[in-house]
């Protein structure tokens, strides 16, 4: 089925079904999740008996009144839901968040790395142009400090911790014009600003960014090499705030075509439920899907170990020794 008929298929036809995993004694991270997906995940893990959930939020006056909404309709326990700082834009946030992880945690079961953002303007964070920044760099590092906590969860504890990446079916959706940088380059070539960057494109380059790089961590250390799995799902396109800078046309498309935040957020409950026969893997629909002609192609599998090979090396100048920690 073409991209775009699956797309509208998917939008108008499939409705994820409603979590019903038990939850108990497992801690639960969620980021981004004082509003849309984020929230209604955190939601879905309260309701359904998990005995910590994290809300990793930029904002801790907005999360506070997340948790109390949540509280408010699932009924718990008010010392179930916690709400944490993060600002993905910053390294030094994302790398204090981890440690506080470490520190204070008991255990770590499920992490999704939801918090992302889609701007409608150049501007830098860090390193990086912010879209990148949030969504490919701060992203991965964060997966990578938090995967001691989850390795020692699983030793202590004898279970397998999830950790998700929320990604998107727009990781097909872009020509990745990078791509054609010289080795090496194609951090380079995103954080260039001619006053002609198609910033339209960005966040697809960062979802597809994002499917490489996990793509590469399986490549590295597969299901039966490592305790934790690590996947990425697709939520389809939702209601949600992601795209506010996007302008008119999505939100035509969103205004006929989007999921509730509700529905959306089922996904990204069922793909951190997941064991390791998803790891490495992309779901959508609550399902193992294939990502992108590109992705799957042998040009995608040099793509793949390009993004990893420099990302690896930024990561590395930020905290030297996290890429060991897959």
């Amino acid at each position: 089925m073409p991209a775009v008929t699956t797309f509208f298929y998917n939008q108008l036809i499939v409705t994820p079904t409603k979590p019903t995993d038990d939850y108990t004694s497992k801690t639960i991270i969620v980021t981004g999740s004082n509003v849309g997906l984020g929230k209604e995940a955190a939601r879905h893990f309260t309701k359904n008996g998990a005995s910590k959930v994290i809300l990793a939020v930029r904002s801790i006056e907005k999360g506070q009144a997340a948790k109390e909404d949540i509280l408010k309709t699932t009924k718990v326990s008010k010392d179930v839901v916690d709400v944490w700082q993060l600002d993905m834009s910053s390294y030094k946030s994302t790398l204090a968040f981890a440690a506080r992880a470490e520190k204070e945690l008991p255990r770590l079961d499920i992490a999704v790395l939801n918090a992302g953002v889609a701007r409608g303007t150049f501007e830098m964070a860090e390193d990086c142009e912010s879209t990148i920044t949030v969504n490919v760099v701060s992203t991965h590092l964060l997966a990578l400090a938090l995967l001691p906590k989850m390795k020692e969860t699983a030793a202590k504890f004898n279970t397998r911790p999830t950790l998700t990446i929320v990604s998107s079916e727009v990781h097909g959706f872009t020509t990745f014009p990078q791509k054609s940088a010289p080795e090496g380059g194609i951090f380079d070539k995103l954080n260039e600003n001619d006053g002609k960057v198609d910033m339209g494109d960005r966040y697809q380059i960062s979802k597809l960014l994002e499917v490489l790089v996990v793509r590469a961590w399986a490549d590295r250390k597969g299901a039966t090499q490592i305790p934790v799995t690590i996947n990425y799902v697709n939520p389809g396109l939702c209601q949600s705030e992601l795209a506010r800078e996007a302008g008119l046309f999505l939100a035509v498309m969103k205004f006929f075509l989007a999921r509730s935040t509700e529905v959306g957020s089922r996904t990204l409950v069922h793909a951190a439920s997941q064991g390791p026969e998803t790891h490495g893997e992309y779901l959508s629909n609550c399902t193992i899907t294939q990502p992108a002609p590109l992705v799957l192609s042998a040009e995608g599998y040099k793509l793949q170990e390009r993004v990893w090979g420099e990302l690896s090396k930024r990561l590395e100048a930020i905290q030297p020794g996290i890429t060991k920690n897959l």
